[in-house]
């Protein structure tokens, strides 16, 4: 049995396989994402509007976090898709999920119900930038 476990946050997805359950990780994918690394200045080329909100005293209306959440929301798309995939060729036949917890509710939300009854297990710490044997070691001795 093909097991693959996915480590993800808003810009990039690492996608490891292993045949044994007790097996060592291999990288098999990487997808990037570089929108979700931007600011701001490098999303929009207009600066936010101003405005007054006597109740909150807030001044500046702020986009920055509805494009950052529009990215990261079209990401977990593309990530879900691909796994969409590999499990449609019989590629994959069963899911860890390792997310920082906001894009772990992004891939939930994107994930088909076939996809879904793959998932064995979900981490929600971003690894994304860990070895893979740290990444192992997080996950149960058994998979």
């Amino acid at each position: 049995m093909l097991t693959w476990i996915l480590a993800a946050d808003n810009s990039r997805a690492r996608i490891f396989a292993t045949e044994k359950s007790a097996g060592a990780l291999r990288e098999i994918h990487t997808l990037t994402f570089p929108e979700g690394r931007l600011h701001e200045g490098d999303l929009t080329t207009d600066k936010g509007g101003r405005g007054h909100d006597p109740m909150s005293g807030a001044h500046g209306i702020n986009g920055e976090e509805a494009h950052k959440q529009e990215n990261a929301e079209r990401f977990a798309g593309l990530v879900c898709e691909t796994l969409e995939s590999a499990r449609n060729k019989g590629e994959l036949q069963k899911l860890y999920v390792i997310a920082a917890p906001a894009f772990l509710g992004m891939l939930r939300k994107h994930q088909s119900p076939s996809l879904k009854q793959l998932v064995a297990g979900e981490i929600d710490k971003n690894l994304t930038t860990q070895s893979p044997e740290a990444i192992r070691k997080s996950l149960p001795d058994f998979l």
